[in-house]
This record gives structure tokens, C-alpha cells and sequence, in this order.
């Protein structure tokens, strides 16, 4: 990872705590496998108000579209490449100053599921790594669905019988291959599974465990504060950051001893800052699909790269050590 966190403090300091303005792009809510996106970005800058404004403005200069409001899609036009390339480059406004935390939807489902049903975060790397060409794409999609729909809040049918038939088929069809014990240990783990739907029936949960939104806040704080120095974080208006979800991010920051001093939400298109903060989710969202889905431009990943969370929330070895070497698994 080039540049330095450090490199971020200038102006993006008050009352002295280092002041980040986030967004997020990708977000679909539960609906992690059938959904519109395959991943989800969350970004985070450190500009002052007139440093982000200034950046804003030139990409509105050198872009000229009569827009009101201008979002990542008018730097991801071809005709636009100078402009995309101008702003990640190093000698770019944001370089050395913005962070992008990204998570591949899919993995995110099974590290989710194989954490709630074995407890074993090892599991579902080898799973995932693992399940595809074990399984095949029919089988592969199978399981995915019916692992999102076993975790998802919404009630529909009978999710758990769904899932269990899923991995009981596959472990029949697929006996001698890498997946076939993780495959046996999830067909013992019903009872968990019944347990938590039951839970679920007695009221939706603070925190939905498929949305990535949540944990993503919190490793952003946690990215920006690791030298010591407290956060305060500003953050595009969401429907699911309620006040009784802010005080859990900020509670959960707390126990993990992440030095986020608090969250302001306010609206995008007031503060050019989380505008920043929303280009470069947008823009690192694309290009991070792009890669995982063999379709990548080598010049805008390597632009990315420096941006990139190491611990993202990344399954695919492949694009993952393309977006950042420590990425992968």
C-alpha cells in the first residue's frame, strides 16, 4: 500500500480528532447474491471542506456535464478516463488521503453463514475457495442462495429445510471432493439454524447480519484510528444507521478499542466531502467487480491498489492479490 495515513491529517482535523467523511456504493441490503452489484465498497476521506470542494469543482470543470449533482457513473464513462485517472493517480487530490474498505457479496455469505453454524472462520475460506469447482456453477449458485436466504431477516417459506436439502444434495453428489467435510459438519448444525430463525421470529434484529454496511463503518474507523489518534467520522444519510444502530457501531468501536470518537450523518450534496467519499466508492465499487468478474483494466487496479483496505472482506485469491496483495483470503 503506497502513501501513509499520516499523509491524510492535513486538514482533516478538528477539535483534535481526525475527521473522515464516508459513503458507500453497492448496497442492496440482505439481497447479497441476487442482487444488483456482486460488491459492496465503503469509502472514507480525510480533506478539508475547501480542499474536497476544490476537487469537486475541478472534476465538474474538466467533466462539463449539466448535472446537478455528479456521482461516480460520470467518471467511469470512457470519454472520461483522464478525469478517473487524474483522480486516483498520485499526484491527485485524494491520493494518500482516502481509503476504500470493499467486500465481495458472495464470500461475505459464507463467511457469515459458516461463522454462525460452525464458528469456524477458517472453514469458509477453504469453502469458498473450494465450493465452486467442487459443486459446479448450478451448484455453487444453489448454495449461495440458500445460504443468503437462510441468514436474511425477511421470512419466506421455510428457509431452513431449503438450505439443509441444498447441502444434503450436494453432499451426496459430491462425496469425494475438497468440500464434502465442511459440507458433512454444516448437515449436523441444524439445530443452530432453527434456533436462530426462531430468534428472528420474535422481532428483526438491531443488526442484520447480511448487511455489510454496518461492520464496513467499523473497520473504517478502526482503518483511520490505528495510529492512535481518534475518529470522528461524517457519513452520508442512510436509512439503516438509526440511532440505536449508531450507538451499537460506536459501542462495538469501543469494546474492540477503536478510537472512533462519534458519527454526524449529514446529506451528501451539503458536505463535498462525503461527495469525494461517494466517487470513490462508486469508482473502486466498478473496478473491483470489473476484476472479480475477469474483466479488469490493469491500469485503473493498479490506480486503485493504494486505496485498497488490506483487510478487506475478499474471498477470490485472484483479484484479490490484482486489487492489493494482502487482500486475498
Amino acid at each position: 500500500m503506497s502513501g501513509s495515513l499520516a499523509d491524510g491529517e492535513r486538514g482533516g482535523a478538528a477539535d483534535g480528532f481526525l475527521e473522515i467523511a464516508c459513503d458507500e456504493s453497492g448496497s442492496d441490503g440482505e439481497n447479497l447474491t441476487g442482487g444488483n452489484t456482486d460488491v459492496f465498497a465503503h469509502a472514507g476521506v480525510s480533506l478539508s471542506v475547501a480542499a474536497a470542494a476544490a476537487a469537486v469543482r475541478e472534476i465538474r470543470d474538466r467533466i462539463r456535464s449539466p448535472a446537478e449533482e455528479y456521482k461516480a457513473n460520470h467518471l467511469l464513462r470512457e470519454k472520461h478516463r483522464a478525469v478517473l485517472e487524474w483522480l486516483l493517480a498520485p499526484e491527485g487530490p485524494i491520493h494518500g488521503r482516502a481509503r476504500v474498505h470493499l467486500m465481495e457479496k458472495t464470500f461475505f455469505v459464507v463467511d457469515r453463514t459458516v461463522g454462525l453454524l460452525l464458528d469456524d472462520p477458517a472453514a469458509a475460506v477453504t469453502l469458498f475457495g473450494v465450493g465452486r469447482p467442487a459443486f459446479g456453477e448450478d451448484g455453487w449458485r444453489a448454495f449461495l442462495e440458500a445460504a443468503n436466504r437462510l441468514l436474511r431477516v425477511r421470512h419466506e417459506g421455510d428457509p431452513v429445510e431449503a438450505f439443509y436439502g441444498t447441502v444434503d444434495a450436494l453432499h451426496r453428489a459430491h462425496q469425494r471432493t475438497d468440500a464434502a467435510g465442511i459440507l458433512e459438519r454444516l448437515a449436523g448444525t441444524r439445530s443452530r439454524a432453527v434456533s436462530y430463525r426462531d430468534g428472528l421470529l420474535a422481532g428483526p434484529p438491531l443488526i442484520p447480519p447480511l448487511n455489510p454496511l454496518l461492520p464496513a463503518i467499523v473497520r473504517t474507523a478502526a482503518l483511520w484510528s490505528r495510529d492512535g489518534r481518534p475518529v470522528h467520522l461524517v457519513h452520508d444519510r442512510q436509512n439503516m444507521l438509526t440511532p440505536d444502530r449508531i450507538a451499537w457501531i460506536e459501542g462495538t468501536a469501543r469494546r474492540a478499542g477503536i478510537g472512533l470518537a462519534g458519527l454526524r450523518l449529514v446529506v451528501a450534496r451539503d458536505d463535498a466531502r462525503v461527495q469525494v467519499a461517494d466517487f470513490l466508492a462508486g469508482i473502486a465499487r466498478r473496478i473491483a467487480s470489473d476484476e472479480l468478474n475477469g474483466r479488469g483494466d490493469p491500469a485503473l487496479t493498479a490506480l486503485l491498489r493504494p486505496y485498497v483496505d488490506p483487510d478487506s472482506v475478499w474471498g477470490d485469491a485472484r483479484s484479490g492479490a490484482l486489487l492489493s496483495a494482502a487482500v486475498a483470503g
